[in-house]
């Protein structure tokens, strides 16, 4: 059968994560994708996570991630191989493109990828992943008041911005080619964090602190088990479950934030009933009460779980290993096979030039038509990245059931529609318009169908019965469409025995071992707290853009099945793939991850004043020698994780009596990678963020003036704010479906549409 992106030519440069997935993701959907390494090798080639035993083989990971690409060795990029490209992703800065040779101006369609963009005052800085979770915001809110923030572990921000590069590349030769500058500060502020300056904004709260969610990871008779709670309804069905019904009437206990507040009364009136129970037992209790819970996974315990075996969730690399499979089904193009790593320069192509051509006018999607079944995060921040790039996005909710996400975190008592003012909705909605469609009613059914015969695409994150249920199916929709795509984003997949489970980010980050690698080394996981939503959203969105080039080929839609757990197991498939070849299961390291020796968050001078800083290799570590002044004890010490003990020892007590923003500009005078850890709201005032457009104001008739995200690249992208419930109704089904003004007032009449949620 043919792939997706058949025919398709991809250069890969640079040797970060985040270019290495972008490049996987077009491979594995059927590009032909050359990367270009130095003389000696990709970096990942030799890459050991801290705590692995050195091994003369070259990384099983690199393989996982270069499987099935070709390899071109050499100091200068070909110009030859640059102009025969379809899509050309650069992992450098300017200075580091410009010793490459690479002219992005020359190229047919470009994504240069960087740590803070190509734009900005920020251009050159030193960061790491762990630098930019405190640059974003994500580090200040995880974690105990009485001990320091704590960062996501596993490089999630590096898989956030590479499925970004991905996706926005292949959309932007989708619609003609152009040059995109991603940041991926950006991504991962989209990512990683959950838009708090628009809490702040929208709610009037201040910061809340350091915190984990209550409940959340909690001690089993056998094993830990992870909870992910996001409506009241949630919360009452738990407290039944672990027979404390009483707590249900606790006013202070319906929010997370009153939870946390009160988190040591919860904690102990629930801890016996978790402890006299087992993992398994609780887990099917919860599916019955439909409480997102699941088992806390880790290297060891993934590839045996009932699911994925029966799912085939796991495949064979021909290099010897375990490792998941492309996080995607597609009814027409499969992916391609699991295939062996290039050798270093062995596979250069001899690809014909490419005609050349100025670049696309617009915005790359425009003229695709989306109707968005969505809700809450994943599928919002889908459909989301879809509008920015110009599609245009018709929101489907219903006064029964608006989009969840309206009434998460609570609401404010001096606003009629306080509906209207949730953050994250604000956050994941902009650019799109809002109808209202009874769907469990003929006439509302009837209407959607008129919608998907004029649509290109429909998105749906339900779980699989939800679509049953309303007699949706795919085949259902093609008869209204026969060219329609259908993508579909599950939490667990349309099939195997967990299929029809209640499952949020926080579900697969705590199942799909990211909770397990993030966290204090003597406490408890910890989940990284909603950032796969959006990871599964850019995904879905990159496969929508990979179904509309094989349509644009051959004339034929498809269904597009994106598992959000198998998006996750791909940014935690080193842990897997690690207990497999090294025997080692990853665990947590607390800020230290585990790629370098020497990486810490340490606290100066003053209150809440924390620095965050990553030693790279040796040359960052004579640096910070000389920025210490050349102690006598850093002299007789090493970089080595041998040493790092006490090294972190001195530097803690060193940092201490320093302050912060100037210790942090410092060290990176000096080329270390550092950044305060910031409180999420102040992310709004950051330098780069700013100098680069990413907040663009834009007016909402209820809220006013508000600052909304951009996709991670520059440019203006936000065409209109989040709308509000049905507000366009009598645009879309008055208009682009002609009903008449009485037909209206009868629908509305019947709840078949309005603009006001049932029963408030």
């Amino acid at each position: 059968m043919p792939t997706p992106l058949s025919g398709l030519r991809v250069v890969e440069i640079g040797d970060r994560l985040a270019t290495a997935y972008a490049g996987k993701l077009l491979r594995d959907a059927g590009a032909d994708v050359v990367m270009v390494e130095p003389p000696d090798g990709h970096r990942l080639r030799h890459y050991r996570p801290v705590g692995v035993p050195p091994r003369e083989a070259e990384s099983p990971f690199f393989a996982f991630l270069a499987g099935g690409k070709r390899s071109v060795a050499t100091a200068t990029v070909p110009a030859g191989l640059l102009a025969a490209a379809d899509i050309v992703i650069v992992g450098a800065t300017p200075d580091g493109a410009e010793e490459l040779g690479v002219d992005v101006d020359a190229l047919r369609t470009v994504v240069t990828l960087s740590d803070f963009g190509w734009a900005g005052p920020w251009t050159e800085r030193p960061a790491t992943e762990f630098t930019l979770q405190a640059w974003c915001g994500s580090t200040a809110s995880r974690g105990e008041p009485e001990r320091p923030p704590i960062a996501v572990g596993g490089d999630l921000g590096e898989f956030v911005a590479g499925s970004y590069a991905a996706a926005i590349g292949l959309a932007s030769h989708h619609g003609g080619g152009g040059r995109s500058d991603l940041s991926v500060l950006e991504a991962m502020t989209t990512s990683m964090q959950v838009f708090s300056w628009l809490r702040k904004e929208l709610m009037l709260l201040e910061v809340v602190g350091r915190s984990t969610e209550v409940p959340s990871v909690e001690r089993a008779k056998d094993g830990y088990v992870g909870i992910s709670m996001a409506t009241g309804q949630q919360w009452q069905d738990f407290c039944a479950m672990v027979e404390c019904p009483d707590l249900a009437d606790v006013p202070e206990l319906r929010f997370q934030v009153g939870r946390w507040e009160q988190r040591d009364l919860v904690r102990a009136r629930t801890a016996d009933w978790f402890a006299a129970h087992t993992v398994e037992e609780i887990v099917e209790l919860a599916a019955l009460f439909r409480i997102p819970m699941t088992a806390i996974g880790n290297g060891e315990t993934l590839r045996t779980m009932d699911h994925f075996e029966v799912r085939g969730s796991f495949v064979d690399h021909p290099s010897g290993f375990r490792a998941p499979g492309p996080p995607w089904r597609m009814s027409e193009t499969p992916p391609l096979p699991a295939a062996l790593p290039p050798r270093l320069g062995d596979e250069a192509p001899t690809w014909p030039n490419r005609e050349p051509h100025s670049g696309a006018a617009g915005l790359p999607l425009a003229g695709v038509t989306i109707v968005d079944l969505t809700a809450f995060w994943a599928g919002p921040a889908a459909t989301h990245l879809l509008a920015m790039l110009g599609a245009d996005v018709i929101k489907i909710e219903s006064v029964q059931r608006p989009d969840g996400m309206r009434f998460a975190g609570g609401f404010r008592a001096d606003v009629e529609r306080w509906w209207e003012y949730s953050w994250v909705f604000h956050g994941v909605n902009s650019g799109k318009e809002s109808i209202t469609l009874d769907l469990e009613s003929d006439s509302g059914r009837e209407l959607l169908g008129r919608l998907v015969a004029d649509a290109d695409v429909v998105v749906e994150n339900f779980t699989p019965r939800v679509m049953e249920n309303f007699g949706l199916g795919y085949d259902v929709l093609k008869g209204f469409n026969e060219k329609i795509i259908e993508v579909r984003m599950p939490g667990f997949g349309l099939d195997g025995p967990w299929r029809d489970r209640v499952g949020f980010a926080m579900t697969m980050e705590q199942l799909a071992g990211l909770a397990w690698i993030t966290g204090y080394p003597d406490g408890l996981p910890t989940a990284p707290r909603g950032a796969c939503d959006p990871l599964a959203g850019v995904h879905a969105a990159f496969l929508t853009v990979a179904a509309l080039e094989h349509r644009g080929r051959t004339g034929l839609g498809q269904l597009v099945e994106v598992p959000m757990i198998d998006v996750v197991l791909n940014a935690s498939a080193l842990q897997v793939i690690e207990r497999d070849v090294a025997g080692i299961t990853l665990t947590r390291r607390g800020n230290r991850g585990h790629e370098f020796a020497v990486q810490n968050v340490y606290a100066c001078a003053g209150e809440e004043q924390w620095i965050a800083v990553s030693v790279r290799h040796n040359d960052d570590w004579q640096a910070l020698k000389t920025v210490l002044g050349q102690p006598n004890w850093a002299a007789a010490l090493d970089y080595s994780t041998e040493s790092a003990d006490t090294i972190d020892t001195h530097l803690a007590q060193w940092f201490a009596g320093r302050p912060l923003n100037e210790t942090v500009e410092t060290l990176l005078a000096a080329g270390i990678p550092a950044a305060p850890v910031v409180q999420p709201p102040d992310v709004i005032d950051n330098p780069a963020l700013r100098a680069r457009g990413f907040f663009q104001t834009v007016e909402h008739p209820l809220c006013g003036p508000l600052p909304y995200p951009r996709p991670p690249m520059t440019g203006d992208f936000v065409r209109s704010p989040a709308p509000l419930l049905g507000q366009h109704n009598g645009e879309i089904l008055g208009g682009a479906l002609g009903l008449s003004a009485q037909e209206l007032e009868r629908l509305e009449s019947e709840a078949v549409i309005g603009t006001w949620p049932s029963g408030l």
